[in-house]
This record gives structure tokens, C-alpha cells and sequence, in this order.
């Protein structure tokens, strides 16, 4: 049976018959770059990216998206300006701007502990608790600095904590991926990261919750050489590249959030006054609570 199956198979391919396969030769520049890695390679480069950088100082263009085809409606909003600044352990303000005029459509900062959102255009002043579960009728009131910090400033692996290391191959892309693992009563995922294998950058780190729950997405694309941090002062050191385009999906706050990097400097002085963010004169300041609680209060 097996005999006359194959012979059935080599049959199409003599003398009139149809060709069931085709074959084509890919030419050696156009093969795709494969590097290889071990798990103890990547955990030592995902950690020293980790390790040093300290400081952010970027301007980007900002694209938000609220929405997807899952609730329904997808909305886009007109891309801004903004300025951005982050610092370890928990710092981190963006000031956006609207284009051509330049007035100030936002600016929020957080400390780790609380985050501060002020809207002029509303003469809104927003305060909350970084940890606080918010799901607001419109998604962009989802939108926490917290959320950009966790994507610019990764977190370090740990000895202690266990990590797996895995191949996974599409038919555009090869990767490495590490998944962290949460340790307790239930072994639960905490992190994946991923690692293109054409270059072994990372390209994609998610963030899951408790029960499995994916809280955040971001994808990471055309790395290139950072700026140093003073005018004519060469970069050195164990980080010189960043990824000047980022993608943040944050799939239960209905959001994304697409940044281009226009400048980028790292590991500079930034004084801690750069932070502060004061209520301006005059707005009306809106006490942010979990939705657990009910809807935000308002205070004069």
C-alpha cells in the first residue's frame, strides 16, 4: 500500500503529469540571518541592558488607539509631540504638545506610588494610586506614565527566579523566547521576553498578572545608537543602541500607545525637580479611584 501511494506521488512529476511541488532557490543574500544563542547568553544581555540604564530623556511622537475589534469600536487620535523623561527606580514625566502650535495637551508624571495627570484643555488635575485597577468608559483615561515607565526601563531577572528558554519560528521571523516564571502556592508567568534571532534584540516583552492575565504587550523595532549624554562625549559602555520605535498595547485598559523616537539620550543627569508636577492655578482636582470603588471623586 505505502509502495503504491509513493509510486502514485512519483507519477505526477514523469511525462505529462501535473508537478504537485514546485521549487524555488533562494539566493544566499536573500536568506534571512539566523544568529544562534544560548539561554545563558540572553538572561547575561537582557540583564546588562537592565542593569544600565538609568535614566531616560527622549522626544518621541506619540500615537494613541483606543479600542479594538473585540469592543467593537476603534478610535485614533491625532499624534502629539512629547517630551519624556524617566529615572530608576520609579520616576517618570511626559509633558505632550500639540503639533504646530504647541500648546500642551497634557502632562503627567508618577513616582511609583502615585501618579499626577494634568489636562488644560479640561483644567482637569488628575490624582491616583499607581496600583489601582481603572477602567474608565474611555479608554485614553487609562493612560498611566506608569505604563510607559515599565516599557522603557525593564526590569532585572533575578538569580532566584526561574526562567525557560524556548525556540518559536513564524513564517516571517525566528525567536528566542525567556518566560520568567511567578513563584508562590500556583507557578504562574510573569514576564516573555523575546529576542529576534536576525540581530538578538529584544523585540517583544509581556507582562502577565496573577491567574495568566496579559497586561502588557510591547513590541520593539529599529534599534539604533543613542545620543551621548553631553555634546561631543562618545558613548562607551555596555548600552549604546535603543529602540526608536515602541509599541505598547495594554489589552484590558482597551489602549495603545505607539512611540517613535526622534532623540534619545540615556544615563544623563536629571534633576529630581524635573519630576514634580504641581496642580495648576485654578484647575479642578479630580481624586482618581479604583474601579472597585466607584467612580472618581472630584475635590475642589
Amino acid at each position: 500500500m505505502v509502495a503504491a501511494t509513493v509510486a502514485a506521488f512519483g507519477g505526477l512529476g514523469c511525462g505529462g503529469g501535473s508537478k504537485i511541488s514546485t521549487k524555488t532557490t533562494v539566493a544566499p543574500s536573500e536568506k534571512p540571518v539566523i544568529k544562534d544563542a544560548t539561554r545563558e547568553e540572553l538572561l547575561d544581555k537582557y540583564n546588562l541592558y537592565a542593569q544600565n540604564i538609568s535614566t531616560v530623556n527622549a522626544t518621541v511622537v506619540l500615537k494613541p488607539t483606543t479600542g479594538s475589534k473585540y469592543s467593537g469600536v476603534i478610535e485614533e487620535y491625532h499624534e502629539v509631540k512629547a517630551f519624556l523623561l524617566a529615572s530608576r527606580p520609579a520616576s517618570i514625566r511626559m509633558i505632550g504638545q500639540a503639533p504646530v502650535i504647541g500648546t500642551t495637551v497634557f502632562d503627567m508624571a508618577s513616582d511609583g506610588e502615585t501618579f499626577r495627570v494634568s489636562v488644560p484643555s479640561k483644567n482637569k488635575f488628575l490624582v491616583g494610586y499607581v496600583t489601582g485597577e481603572f477602567n474608565s468608559s474611555k479608554p485614553i483615561e487609562n493612560l498611566r506614565p506608569q505604563h510607559l515607565l515599565d516599557a522603557l526601563l525593564w526590569p532585572e531577572i533575578r538569580k532566584e527566579e526561574s526562567v525557560l528558554f524556548e525556540e518559536f519560528n513564524d513564517e516571517t521571523a525566528r525567536f528566542y523566547v525567556l518566560t520568567v516564571l511567578r513563584g508562590g502556592y500556583r507557578t504562574e508567568i510573569l514576564r516573555k521576553i523575546w529576542f529576534d534571532r536576525a540581530d538578538l534584540q529584544v523585540s517583544r516583552l509581556q507582562t502577565f498578572a496573577p491567574k495568566g492575565l496579559l497586561v502588557s504587550d510591547v513590541r520593539y523595532s529599529d534599534w539604533q545608537p543613542v545620543d551621548p549624554p553631553q555634546a561631543g562625549v562618545p558613548v562607551s559602555g555596555p548600552v549604546t543602541t535603543f529602540a526608536h520605535n515602541i509599541r505598547i498595547d495594554r489589552p484590558h485598559d482597551d489602549y495603545r500607545l505607539d512611540l517613535q523616537v526622534t532623540k534619545i539620550v540615556l544615563n544623563s543627569d536629571i534633576p529630581v525637580d524635573r519630576f514634580k508636577l504641581e496642580q495648576p492655578t485654578g484647575s479642578e482636582l479630580v481624586n482618581v479611584v479604583p474601579s472597585s470603588q466607584g467612580e472618581g471623586t472630584k475635590q475642589q
